[in-house]
């Protein structure tokens, strides 16, 4: 029995783990990515090197290395091998946070897109944080941020409409969030909380993401206040575990 066998199967014949080799791999070698033992440009072991190194056979390693194309995380060159497509991108969470300022100053192209916007009513949690009644009616945001072209974020924002008139016609045309307040009058606003958590993402989140269902994202939830201390949105944010790494600024 060889070592691919071994960790495939139990003495039985039945799999021993609900994980297939091919993606244990894919996930090794996305923490080194991660992790900065792989940069941006560098030339992935050869699949020989791989193989020796997961006990594994080159079929194998050639599995998991289409995952990661797949991805974004690396490409292929004919005759030359794999290489790093993009490492981790340094996103700053501090009381201003603006997605393209803060791509931009990681040395990153942003963008944006709109997945859905939708009056309804405010839950009495959401009411509460957004200082509004239960029931009044909230414009729930849902947008999926790139950078450099490949995904990393998912979210939801809900912002309060009897205080935001005219903002649904601004999100549809604005480039962000920040474009759009700022074309209805609210030229600045300040995050005053941020909650951050681990969980795994959905199907429909992986989807999205170009990730593996159960594959590892951030989440966090946050509000934001305009200067007088209003409540002008309250967010949750999933980000791709391996594609993002958080800075909190004082």
């Amino acid at each position: 029995m060889t070592a691919e066998e071994f960790c495939e199967f139990s003495m039985t014949g039945r799999r021993a783990g609900k994980t297939p080799i091919w993606a244990a791999i894919a996930a090794d070698l996305r923490g080194d990515i991660a992790e900065g033992r792989c940069v941006q440009g560098e030339r992935l072991p050869t699949e020989t090197v791989l193989a020796t190194r997961f006990g594994v056979n080159r079929h194998t390693v050639r599995h998991a290395i289409s995952a990661l194309v797949d991805e974004g995380l690396v490409y292929t060159r004919r005759g030359s091998g794999a290489f790093v497509a993009a490492t981790p991108t340094d996103y700053p969470i501090g009381k201003r946070v603006r997605f393209h300022e803060n791509l931009r100053a990681a040395g990153r192209e942003p963008a944006k897109h709109v997945l859905s916007l939708d009056a309804r009513a405010a839950t009495a949690g959401e009411a509460k944080a957004l200082r509004i009644s239960p029931g009044a009616p909230v414009l729930a945001y849902h947008g999926l941020s790139s950078a450099d072209g490949q995904p990393i974020a998912l979210a939801e924002t809900l912002f309060p409409l009897d205080r935001m008139q005219g903002l649904e016609a601004a999100l549809a045309d604005a480039q962000g969030i920040t474009d759009a307040l700022s074309a209805i009058g609210i030229t600045d606003y300040t995050r005053v909380s941020t909650r951050v958590t681990a969980v795994l993402a959905t199907a429909t989140q992986a989807l999205h993401l170009r990730i593996d269902e159960g594959a590892p994202l951030i989440r966090t939830s946050s509000l934001s206040v305009d200067p007088d201390g209003v409540p002008v949105e309250l967010g949750r944010t999933w980000f791709a575990g391996d594609k993002v790494t958080l800075t909190l600024e004082g």
